[in-house]
């Protein structure tokens, strides 16, 4: 009898059996097959994983993608708002990103915003329902001056508005990453953003490997971690599915999935939007490969989802992003926090 080398926690476990499910199956037996395997603690292969993405019968994948997100997360929804603390001006090339210093976007560029500022943000966040916050900057990796002062914010945050606080920062060294732990910071996000074979094709300023060893530094460094990317780029569904399987790998608390919005001054602006079913079946099976993660829809599902929002956090997703991005708005909190009961669901 074989056996699978990881767990559901990606470790050493001799008791988890490897099979393969039959492909010969029809798509409503086979994806009944694959919950099945995940439920009951394996993991489905990339192969498996492809067959699910291609399926026509969207409701039986939506409907076990919501089992395997019940069993695994319950019916809780976390819901985090985030703040532009300081934008634009960014050195990397990423071909889909407004704050970038290599393309013109029209966006407002400004340095690290005051510390008052950034309070004031995350009490309003609070105020709004929003249980987590994460102060955003557009970095390669900050200058000692401005980490100082942000380290100043989070504890004053910590203090004052008793939030959780999450950080994206850019590149980061252990030393950095210890110290953000030791102020209470409980999540740090550093999306691998696409592919490894399709990287290339994003940015040419860093590479894969570059974003993989932060993601490394930061579970060493004892933070969550948070590590997603972003679909609608070009890429083929397979390497969705490679995105997906990479980001696994590092074994994130949370993985917010984002779709593309091609903005205007980018390399990417003339991009066209993806089908909303098509978002939603690789929600779906993104699910069944990462069964216990925070599966959040951020980025672009209020023009690519619209309503199907709803549809997204009964089909794998269990978190949300409220309140607007980094350089495009987004829906109220307390509109998004009345949506999630109305499903049935609680907002955390």
């Amino acid at each position: 009898m074989k056996y699978s080398r990881f767990d559901s926690h990606c470790q050493p476990n001799p008791y988890v059996e490897v099979y393969n499910i039959d492909f010969k199956l029809s798509d409503e037996a086979f994806i009944k097959a694959c919950a099945e395997k995940v439920l009951g603690g394996g993991r489905i292969t990339i192969e498996e994983a492809e067959r699910l993405l291609a399926t026509t019968d969207v409701m039986t994948l939506t409907d076990y993608a919501n089992t395997i997100t019940r069993k695994f997360n319950g019916d809780v929804v976390d819901v985090e708002a985030l703040v532009n603390a300081k934008s634009g001006k960014c050195p990397e090339d990423c071909s889909f990103c407004a704050q970038s210093t290599f393309y013109d976007t029209g966006i407002n560029k400004y340095p690290l915003l005051p510390k008052e500022t950034i309070i004031e943000q995350a009490e309003m966040a609070k105020a709004g329902g929003a249980t987590n916050f994460c102060l955003v900057c557009a970095y390669r990796s900050p200058p000692e001056k401005d980490f100082d002062q942000i380290c100043e914010t989070i504890a004053a945050i910590k203090e004052r508005v008793g939030t959780e606080v999450n950080v994206s920062l850019g590149f980061m060294t252990l030393e950095r990453a210890r110290r953000l732990k030791d102020l209470g910071v409980k999540r740090y996000n550093h999306n691998l953003e696409a592919a490894e074979s399709y990287f290339s094709k994003i940015c040419t300023t860093h590479d894969f490997a570059d974003r993989v060893n932060t993601a490394k530094i930061v579970k060493q460094a004892g933070l969550e971690l948070c590590c997603g990317g972003i679909i609608g780029m070009g890429e083929t569904h397979k390497q969705r599915l490679e995105l997906a399987f990479s980001i696994a790998l590092l074994e994130p608390e949370e993985v917010p999935m984002n779709i593309l919005i091609g903005r205007e001054g980018t390399p990417f602006a003339s991009h066209n939007l993806i089908e909303p079913i098509d978002a939603i079946k690789t929600i779906a099976v993104w699910r069944f490969i990462m069964p216990k993660t925070i599966l959040k829809i951020a980025g672009g599902r209020e023009v690519h989802l619209k309503e199907k929002d709803r549809l997204a956090l009964k089909a794998g997703a269990n978190g949300i992003i409220t309140g607007g991005y980094l350089t495009t708005g987004g829906n109220a909190a307390n509109k998004d926090i009345m949506m999630i009961r109305e499903i049935g669901l609680k907002a955390k």
